[in-house]
């Protein structure tokens, strides 16, 4: 097969890999949500997000993600030089990165079909974040193919990090005061 179709290929499935990632991160925060809600709103919300959540678990994200590898090492197969350069070498370690991620994304998702809710929407907001950061990463340093500003690089990296906590932050501050205003209002 053309080098070309094998990174056409290797694309497509990393995309769809982080979509399944950033999505099933969504569906823990509405499961983490509706732990709040009473009976049997909160019964029929759970089993939804919890069928919604292990059909895109096994059908879309770990599928993707084991493509995404194959076709990855293909790559590295048809093209060994790729391991000489630093940029590629920097890659490859936000990858295992994203491996790890995805292996914790795993823990929680049996936790939650278990229903052990041990994290707040919050702190999986934050989590969420984290697959952002990795991708941002990711395709800077392929598109750059730079790894000599891998420090700036990172920097950056960490800002962008901390831009996304502070936008959380004031995001919950937000949600917040509209929750209370609008119990001022049921209390009028």
């Amino acid at each position: 097969m053309d080098f070309l179709y094998v990174k056409a290929l290797h694309i497509i499935f990393v995309i769809t890999w982080f979509a399944g990632l950033f999505y099933i991160i969504r569906l823990f925060i509405y499961q983490a949500e509706a732990e709040d809600k009473e009976e049997p709103v909160k019964e029929i919300l759970q089993t939804q997000y919890k069928l919604m959540a292990k059909r895109l678990w096994y059908i879309i994200t770990w599928p993707s993600a084991v493509l995404a590898s194959f076709f990855a090492f293909w790559l590295l197969f048809k093209n060994p030089a790729y391991l000489t350069m630093d940029w590629m070498l920097i890659k490859l370690a936000f990858v295992f990165a994203l491996y790890f991620y995805h292996g914790a994304c795993q823990i929680l998702f049996t936790q939650l079909q278990n229903d052990i809710v041990k994290y707040s929407s919050f702190q999986l907001r934050i989590w969420n974040e984290v697959a952002t950061i990795i991708l941002f990463a990711v395709v800077f340093l392929v598109t750059l193919k730079s790894a000599i500003n891998w420090i700036w690089g990172v920097v950056g990296i960490i800002l962008f990090g901390v831009l996304l906590m502070l936008g959380i932050k004031l995001y919950k501050s937000i949600r917040a005061k509209k929750d209370w205003d609008k119990d001022n209002e049921s209390m009028s």
